[in-house]
């Protein structure tokens, strides 16, 4: 049955126009729903175009189980801790989401998850979300791409750790459904991320190699990593939002707060209206400009029918005369009639034949 919120969705652009900027909520409501509700309206206010969050239970993702299989090792900022643990408080209740899919469409943007099972597939196409994100972990999980592509709907899958065979599996399995809407996102999965592991290069080898939109997905704390992806290509950035970094909890250390957000946000705006669409001959800004572009003029007075030469025409500012490439082919004609000195030359000053 379609909830209201469904109905009234805000999709997701089908043709992006413009760089869509995605805040990622993730476990950064610390268990409350109004600290949840804040970070939407601090994503509308930074300017963020939409909102994601995971889907997913502790039992979902993982088992409940105490063997060291199950324990997270060194490497991360959950070291030490069991899966179950972990995500049984990271994970966002999924009686929150209507809630917030419903706060976000209000305030204008259009709202997403990262589904982890078939399950949470199921239950975010009953809450009527407009595309899905596969997570860089889950990239490997056929079965679960499939499902979830088969939908129709746009997806956006994260390449953090995955080789060149393993993101062509996961187009393949894409397109296999017959869901050509694919955004791959360029991403390092490690929490923060350092810029020089980014790699920011593959942003348009990806496009080129798999035929798809691509992105980022950004764990560092830099604004410049984000502003060099738009600037190499990227139609998407996804970062976390957090209210603040000192109120803690599982993904606050990879996280922006809201200003700083916003100032992203700022210089991506400001990046795509500099990278623009290729172009030659000059902007409108540009036109009063080329007055001053050199052109051929005599510099000298030149009587009717004595020659022109190197000591009476020159290149000179401003433009008001033929091109300074015809400089050559003007060179050892008579003038046609007197010319002063400081006038801009034109064919007509010539007898062509002499």
């Amino acid at each position: 049955m379609l909830t209201d919120a469904h109905e009234k969705c805000i999709e997701m652009p089908t043709e992006i126009r413009k760089v869509q900027i995605v805040a990622e909520l993730s476990a950064n409501h610390n268990g409350s729903l109004d600290r949840a509700l804040e970070i939407v309206h601090a994503a509308a206010e930074a300017g963020a175009d939409a909102v994601k969050l995971q889907t997913y239970t502790a039992d979902t993702i993982t088992l409940d189980c105490d063997n060291e299989y199950f324990k997270i090792g060194p490497g991360t900022p959950w070291e030490g801790k069991r899966l179950h643990d972990l995500y049984k408080a990271a994970h966002t209740p999924w009686e929150w989401h209507a809630k917030l899919k419903e706060e976000a469409e209000r305030l204008g943007m259009w709202f997403f998850s990262t589904p982890f099972d078939e399950t949470a597939v199921d239950f975010l196409e009953d809450l009527g979300v407009p595309a899905y994100k596969i997570a860089s972990f889950e990239l490997v999980d056929i079965p679960l791409i499939e499902y979830a592509a088969s939908k129709g709907k746009p997806m956006i899958m994260s390449t953090g750790m995955a080789t060149e065979e393993e993101i062509k599996d996961a187009v393949d399995a894409v397109r296999g459904t017959g869901n050509n809407n694919i955004t791959l996102l360029k991403c390092v999965s490690a929490y923060p991320a350092k810029p020089e592991d980014m790699n920011l290069a593959t942003i348009p080898d990806i496009k080129e190699r798999f035929g798809v939109e691509v992105g980022l997905s950004d764990h560092t704390l830099s604004n410049e990593v984000a502003v060099a992806a738009v600037a190499l290509g990227a139609v998407m950035v996804e970062k976390h939002l957090t209210l603040a970094r000192k109120d803690g909890g599982f993904d606050a250390e990879f996280s922006l707060e809201p200003q700083e957000f916003k100032s992203m946000v700022d210089a991506i705006r400001l990046t795509e209206k500099a990278v623009g669409a290729p172009t030659y001959g000059g902007t409108d800004s540009e036109a009063a400009c080329k007055k001053f572009r050199p052109s051929l003029f005599a510099v000298a007075d030149i009587k009717e029918g004595e020659p022109l030469t190197r000591e009476n025409v020159r290149s000179i500012r401003p433009g008001d005369g033929l091109p300074p490439k015809s400089y050559g082919e003007l060179l050892g004609l008579k003038a046609a009639r007197d010319i002063a000195r400081g006038t801009p030359l034109s064919w007509d000053m010539v007898n062509m034949g002499s």
